[in-house]
């Protein structure tokens, strides 16, 4: 008896195993800002949530991206072109994916939806509105990766574990990491960074510090993340302290201004 409640187990654990990845409805969202209900933007970095996504933690190794990572693929689905996606990042329940560049077309808004694929199967297709611009802040937390010229994060002292901090002074020039920016001025591939050259947005967002727009020297691809904006800004004469809001703004669009940096006189 034991040995067939054993094989039972066996047999029930396979089964749960095999099923089927689930997103969750609305669990498609920008993958900075992780704000629900914000179309998603060609070009930009999204998290999914759901279930049964992958049985191990993956995380993509090379540039070029791949479409597949630990057994699991995700595909945008706009009308009848359906595009692979590549992917940095998978687990049992969440994905970290480059929504393809050319899944909406230029200045429209229009919905797609997303498919997750496993070995056991395919997810329910899940709709997702799309739009030209989805802006979101990389942080830790509620502070915002926004990288002082010497390296460190312009964040109080000794905030981060592991990561040298200090505040951004007033008419310093801080880098901001940051998704959804819209398109480009050259042609990229997906999964791809930009072949040796600067790329620029086509929109030059606000960036608001403190709530006073700050001057824009360079709106951007990183030359060294897939997906990732970079912002070249100037930190204007605000009111100074250890949690200053941080928001891009852009295509009546605003950044949650829940995200902070440090500033000091």
């Amino acid at each position: 008896m034991r040995i067939r409640a054993f094989a039972l187990m066996i047999v029930i654990a396979g089964l749960a195993l095999a099923q089927a990845p689930i997103v969750t409805p609305g669990g498609v969202v920008n993958g900075a800002s992780f704000v629900s209900g914000q179309p998603i933007t060609g070009g930009s970095l999204v998290s999914i949530f759901g279930s049964n996504f992958a049985s191990s933690v993956a995380g993509a190794d090379s540039i070029p991206l791949s479409t597949s990572l630990g057994g699991v693929t995700v595909r945008f689905v706009n009308g009848s072109t359906s595009t692979p996606a590549p992917l940095l990042f998978v687990n049992s329940t969440q994905i970290n994916a480059q929504v393809p560049w050319n899944l909406i077309p230029p200045n429209t808004s229009q919905n797609v939806t997303v498919v997750v694929t496993t070995g056991a199967g395919s997810s329910t297709p899940v709709s997702v509105a799309g739009g030209p611009f989805s802006p979101g802040i990389f942080s830790v937390g509620t502070l915002a990766a926004a990288q002082n010229v010497d390296g460190t994060l312009a964040q109080p002292a000794g905030s981060i574990p592991g990561r040298a901090t200090h505040p951004a002074k007033i008419g310093d020039t801080i880098i901001i990491y940051a998704t959804g920016l819209g398109s480009v001025d050259s042609p990229i591939a997906d999964g791809d960074i930009p072949p040796g050259k600067l790329i620029n947005t086509r929109t030059v967002p606000v960036i608001l510090i403190g709530g006073v727009m700050a001057h824009v020297s360079f709106s951007g691809l990183s030359p060294q993340f897939v997906g990732v904006n970079q912002l070249n800004v100037e930190v204007p004469s605000v009111a100074t302290g250890n949690s200053i809001p941080l928001q891009i703004q852009v295509g009546g669009i605003t950044s949650p201004s829940s995200i902070t940096m440090a500033v000091s006189p």
